[in-house]
């Protein structure tokens, strides 16, 4: 039974690896676009246009990493080793103060 758990929780994780790829390569398209009709349109204000941008682009990397984490969390969630948590913890930390400061950046841009 753990066996076939494991097998399930690879493919899930997996899955969810494969939305986290998705969701950076959807920011990164969307800012190129964005980046391409500002210049095209001549746009005068490059501050709010690379500030534009930069929002579009961090809310799709916050995405990316909660289903980076969630992969990483269904990867151990199986029979893990002391080893697979520590090195989850470690993961999970690091992504986590990545997401908190991007959020906290993404909150202070969108001040008025």
């Amino acid at each position: 039974m753990e066996l076939i758990l494991k097998e399930i929780a690879g493919h899930v994780a997996l899955a969810a690896e494969l939305i986290c790829v998705i969701c950076i390569a959807i920011g990164a398209a969307t800012a190129v676009v964005k980046m391409i009709v500002a210049v095209a349109a001549h746009s005068m204000d490059a501050r709010s246009v690379r500030r534009g941008v930069w929002m579009s682009f961090a809310v799709w990397i916050i995405l990316a990493l909660e289903f980076a984490l969630g992969a990483d969390i269904v990867r151990t969630a199986i029979a893990p080793s002391w080893n697979d948590i520590g090195q989850l913890a470690a993961i999970a930390l690091i992504r986590t103060f990545l997401n908190y400061f991007l959020e906290r950046d993404l909150a202070e841009v969108e001040k008025p």
